[in-house]
């Protein structure tokens, strides 16, 4: 039977995150694997699980999920991309459907993942809070200094247990993992973008790390504090959770390299807001 991949984008403001949910009652909420599920129903006919490679929390977005599901018969991909997302609400699109091996698991074959937080700062009235894409950033009165917050990141690249960036109740067994790349970037005047590649991510891990840089860019804390929350997995030296909506799923990355090709440099993926799925985005 063929198995087919495919390439998710959403807004997650109106979902209760990636993951289906059911209510004691036996209602579900509204997630996207759930919007997902039906329309794969729809367009093949058949009860197939669709699983996702990373659960994603209620309002986060993504341009780059990944997903899967195993069909009885052959099912023509150039068209599958546009017969899925006309079946699915307007705040969720399929942008890219391809055949992969049978045993293909978007969880476990996934090599790396990277994620963006956008972060807008400034005080009116020299900066108003954002108005039209409000649901997609952050918004802090506080003035960043993007240099600092660039420093402290560089404190995570590596190996490392990241137990003290995560939330208590993260649900693992091994908290270890690899930053590959973390960046900060002021793209605007107002607009910090902090972008985290690595190897996979604990509970609120990225939105815990862009709450202490966040610090890291305020003066409250420095690059020092990073290495002193690695070594002592203590999650209260480390800042805030910030919100979901700065939070972007932008990439996963399978074949056999951990990083896509070109790595470290800067990818397409990076410079388009519908990334084409292969082995790596492209």
């Amino acid at each position: 039977m063929p198995r087919y991949r495919l390439q998710v984008a959403y807004d997650g403001t109106a979902f209760h995150g990636w993951q289906r949910q059911i209510r004691e009652d036996g209602s579900e909420l509204r997630t996207v694997q759930s919007a997902l599920q039906r329309a794969v129903f729809k367009a093949v006919r058949e009860e197939t699980p669709v699983t996702g490679a990373s659960r994603t929390d209620a309002g986060v977005h993504a341009v780059g999920q990944v997903a899967a599901f195993t069909a009885s018969r052959s099912i023509d991909v150039e068209r599958m991309s546009m017969a899925l997302t006309s079946r699915l609400p307007e705040d969720v699109q399929v942008t890219h459907a391809d055949v992969v091996a049978d045993d293909f698991d978007p969880i476990k074959d996934a090599r790396s993942k990277c994620y963006r937080y956008d972060i807008a700062c400034g005080r009116p009235p020299a900066t108003w809070p954002p108005l039209f894409d409000r649901h997609v950033v952050f918004r802090t009165p506080f003035e960043l200094e993007a240099a600092l917050m660039a420093r402290a990141a560089t404190r995570l690249l590596g190996e490392h247990d990241f137990a003290g960036l995560a939330q208590k109740h993260h649900g693992r067994d091994n908290t270890v993992r690899t930053i590959h790349a973390c960046t900060v970037d002021r793209i605007a005047s107002d607009r910090i973008r902090i972008e985290v590649v690595g190897s996979g991510f604990l509970y609120n891990m990225v939105r815990i790390i862009a709450g202490t840089l966040l610090e890291a860019g305020r003066g409250r804390i420095d690059e020092a504090r990073i290495d002193e929350i690695l070594a002592t997995r203590d999650r209260r030296l480390a800042g805030q959770t910030l919100p979901p909506q700065g939070l972007c799923l932008r990439w996963i990355h399978y074949g056999d390299s951990v990083l896509p090709p070109g790595f470290p440099g800067r990818h397409p993926a990076h410079r388009s807001n519908e990334p084409r799925l292969r082995d790596s985005p492209s």
